[in-house]
């Protein structure tokens, strides 16, 4: 199965002059006010969550993934309906979403296409997976106690420490006044920039333009499919699985993804950090060249193998041993065998 780079974190995440100024190093304007900290990691990321569900901004930002580097314009507000969503990405072929609550339509106007998935809410600026309450277990936050300016607004900087080897910590810049998250650091084990995403631009509450929301598609004669994939039990299929500390199942799915092939999601969760496996039957004639082992773009590791007659592919933002680990911990005993 084909792997594709991410749009933004999973937490995921204009070109030119502002671009170097995006992705620049921190600048340090002036220490802030002391200010009274959250109790503890887990209220404090909750309300960074909250501010990215509930305020309403436009503005576009920018994900450097390696030496990848997509625009996204992002527009959020809510209103009498609910939560309302427009994510246009700006590089590549023209893709658009639209989110209404808790549902979401993909448009791929070279398709003339229209796909209605759930939707979700981890991507930039939101960031968590989940509630949240037991990420101290797994990170230390640290506030800075200084603040700097991303897209022209104050903001104060934190940092999010992985107290073990299986994640990444992240150093996280919010908006000193709605909380807001304006940018985000990935970071390795050595203090290293593996990946970041940032506000390039901001509008907040009534400076959001009116009609920002409108696609500029006209979908009436597109064709639209609803994602296909459905709740399954892959431990009551056979598959056992061993995920590192802090990792839980957060979602099972099966898709087919043609006529006489298809695909099961594990989806694996300590609240910040995502680990994907998929699997999927091996096809001598489909899979005869595609090689097992590790590949990398900026902080999201890849890694196949085959077990039996599948091929197993972990897929998450955490370092390239961790899905290593996680791919070779996949065992699968067949129902005969029980």
């Amino acid at each position: 199965m084909a792997v594709e780079p991410t749009s933004g974190p999973l937490r995921r995440w204009g070109r030119g002059a502002s671009v170097g100024l995006v992705l620049a190093l921190w600048v340090v304007v002036a220490p802030a006010q002391a200010a009274q900290p959250q109790a503890n990691i887990s209220d404090f990321l909750r309300q960074v969550q909250a501010a990215a569900r509930s305020l309403d901004y436009s503005g576009l930002y920018i994900y450097q993934q390696g030496a990848a580097i997509q625009s996204t314009r992002l527009v959020h507000v809510v209103d009498g309906t609910g939560e309302r969503e427009r994510l246009e990405f700006l590089d590549g072929a023209p893709r658009e979403c639209l989110r209404q609550n808790d549902v979401q339509r993909c448009l791929q106007p070279d398709r003339k296409l229209v796909v209605v998935q759930p939707a979700r809410s981890d991507h930039f600026p939101g960031l968590l997976l989940g509630d949240g309450h037991s990420l101290s277990r797994y990170y230390e936050w640290k506030p800075s106690g200084r603040s700097y300016r991303v897209a022209g607004r104050d903001c104060s900087v934190s940092e999010l420490l992985a107290r073990d080897h299986f994640r990444f910590s992240y150093r996280i810049c919010t908006d000193s006044k709605t909380h807001l998250l304006l940018k985000s650091q990935t970071l390795d084990a050595k203090g290293r920039l593996v990946d970041q995403i940032a506000f390039g631009s901001i509008r907040m509450g009534t400076d959001v333009p009116a009609g920002a929301l409108d696609s500029r598609w006209d979908t009436r004669d597109w064709r639209q499919e609803t994602d296909p994939g459905t709740p399954t039990d892959l431990q009551a299929r056979g598959w056992r699985f061993s995920p590192p500390a802090g990792f839980t199942p957060i979602v099972q799915l099966s898709r087919k993804i043609g006529p006489h092939h298809g695909v099961d999601q594990l989806v694996l969760s300590d609240g910040l950090a995502a680990i994907s496996i998929f699997i999927e039957t091996f096809d001598p004639k489909r899979d005869q060249n595609v090689k097992q082992g590790g590949m990398r773009q900026g902080a999201l590791n890849i890694y196949r193998l085959r077990l039996a007659s599948y091929w197993l592919t972990a897929v998450g933002e955490v370092p390239a041993q961790t899905v290593r680990d996680v791919a070779h911990a996949v065992q699968y005993v067949p129902r005969s065998a029980h």
